[in-house]
């Protein structure tokens, strides 16, 4: 009768009697340190590769421009520049056009920050658009309605976006080299885990939502996806 005792790696070897002379020489310990390596490599090494990074052409406080709002990160506060057109579409970031109700105004303060001085400069003056970039733009292939979400899901805009209300400085814009897409989509986890509701925006988080608040019929595939 076989030791019940009897080692894991004596099983092994029993199995594959071709690993012994590996087992027998440390191989366990060349295992283990290959393992480690693999981890290594595949969860912190390649998403440091996959992603290429850039700043945005200058720093932007919401803080500063939310600063007498009652509440920085109620819906009306963000709508107040990321508003809805007349028809229902959602213009998201404000064009210049926007930025001139303020900057165009003797009455009110500009400010005196370098990012502010390159913005007044490099585009106002200059009457040309701020090539900002997105860090939620979705696939072409997807089709999102704010005013379905924000109007009529009344769902808040941290929800998706995160509580930017009170944030001073802009993160790196980080892009997949392979798909051309933000790192928000995915999230910043490369297992794709998320421990908020804003941490990533992949479809099984919009599946998710939709069934929580009781609306799974919008899963379907052409809801989403025209």
């Amino acid at each position: 009768m076989k030791n019940s005792a009897e080692k894991p790696s004596s099983i092994v070897v029993a199995a594959f009697p071709a690993l012994g002379r590996y087992v027998s020489k440390g191989g366990w310990l060349c295992f283990l340190a290959g393992f480690v390596g693999a981890l290594f490599l595949g969860w912190y090494v390649f998403p440091k590769l996959l992603y290429s990074s850039q700043p945005q052409p200058f720093n932007f406080s919401h803080k500063v421009h939310l600063e007498e709002a009652d509440d920085p990160e109620d819906v009306e506060s963000c709508l107040n520049c990321h508003a809805f057109r007349d028809d229902g579409t959602f213009v998201g970031i404000p064009r210049l056009d926007k930025c001139k109700e303020c900057h165009e105004d003797p009455e009110s303060p500009l400010g005196d920050s370098d990012d502010e001085a390159t913005f007044l400069t490099n585009y106002m003056a200059e009457k040309k658009e701020v090539p900002w970039l997105s860090y939620s733009r979705q696939p072409d292939c997807v089709y999102f309605s704010h005013a379905a979400h924000v109007k009529m899901g009344e769902i808040e805009c941290k929800t998706c976006h995160g509580p930017h209300g009170g944030s001073e400085v802009l993160p790196l814009y980080r892009e997949n080299r392979i798909s051309g897409y933000p790192i928000g989509i995915w999230g910043e986890r490369i297992s794709g885990l998320k421990t908020n509701t804003w941490d990533r925006m992949k479809m099984d988080d919009c599946a998710e939502c939709h069934t929580e608040k009781g609306h799974e019929e919008n899963n379907a595939c052409f809801v989403c996806h025209k």
